[in-house]
């Protein structure tokens, strides 16, 4: 009976099956993996950056980068679902695609805010950042736009453990994968850093 099914898709409907199906495998696996520590999370940045970071839910703060593999699952996950529910209710297909578009795009911003607030529970409730931070040394995870024109992000030891902030800096652009120092915390999610050798001729 499945195969009969599929048989009677129209090439479009198969490719929408495919893609909404493995995006929900993802979701899935992801979100499994992100509750047992084990966050698996691709960035698209100047780089392409592949983590796999795990420990504690701090890390999952990565998925608040539009740009990010988890991202596209979501925007797939919404989208492929609403179209596929709304075909025989939508008669137009633009609307339809209308509809779906705006729904994935719905589910990115949800999750991402899901994940930042739970990342600040986290941290809030167990670093005293503006104490504990400054003077830590990581790596940019995340390119920082210089002169404070915009935010990247960084992955510093701080207690014991890795965490991931938001990071601004007041020099030039810092590059993923460049070493830094925190100078300053501006708030419980954004630092100010400096490349950790940049003091060095």
């Amino acid at each position: 009976m499945l195969a009969t099914w599929w048989a009677e898709l129209s090439p479009v409907m198969r490719l929408l099956w495919g893609v909404t199906l493995t995006a929900s495998l993802i979701f899935i696996i992801q979100t499994i993996m992100t509750f047992l520590g084990a966050d698996a999370d691709t960035d698209f940045d100047v780089d392409v950056d592949t983590s796999m970071d795990g420990g504690d839910l701090s890390n999952i703060e990565g998925g608040s980068n539009l740009y990010t593999f988890r991202n596209f699952v979501n925007f797939f996950l919404g989208f492929g679902w609403t179209a596929i529910l709304l075909q025989s209710q939508v008669k137009s297909t633009a609307l339809l695609v209308i509809i779906a578009v705006l729904v994935g795009a719905a589910l990115v911003v949800a999750v991402m805010y899901l994940f930042k607030w739970l990342s600040t529970m986290q941290q809030s409730g167990n670093i005293n950042v503006y104490k504990a931070a400054v003077g830590c040394q990581g790596k940019c995870y995340l390119t920082i736009p210089g002169e404070r024109a915009g935010e990247g992000k960084v992955q510093i030891t701080i207690q014991g453990a890795v965490r991931e902030y938001n990071a601004v800096t007041d020099g030039d652009t810092i590059k993923t994968g460049v070493p830094i120092k925190v100078v300053e915390a501006i708030d419980t999610n954004t630092l100010l850093v400096e490349e950790l050798n940049s003091y060095i001729i």
